[in-house]
């Protein structure tokens, strides 16, 4: 038992990681390409994935934001950006879709 939740872990240690890098570099995208207001906030929403990040929090404030939430916020994120953001219609845009 012990060793399916170092597993998860692991697992749930290098999505964070993944989700990270990509809503970071959304938001440096929409930083440099649409607005600094969204590309800002994408950047700190990148920070609940980021793990030290977490351990601070849990360390400070003994709060750390549940799975739920983060996988929650991923999908809305990942819906804002790829569906309705300015950043996919100025892709459409380029590529003449």
């Amino acid at each position: 038992m012990e060793k399916a939740l170092n597993n998860n872990s692991k697992l749930w240690t290098l999505f964070s990681w993944i989700f990270l890098f990509l809503f970071f570099s959304i938001g440096v995208l929409n930083l440099v390409l649409v607005h600094p207001v969204p590309g800002i906030i994408y950047i700190l929403f990148s920070l609940i994935y980021f793990p030290p990040f977490s351990e601070y929090m849990k360390a400070k404030f003994r709060f750390t934001p549940p799975i739920m939430l983060k996988v929650i916020l991923a999908i809305l994120v990942l819906w804002f950006t790829l569906a309705v953001g300015d950043l996919m219609e100025m892709f459409e845009a380029w590529m003449g879709v």
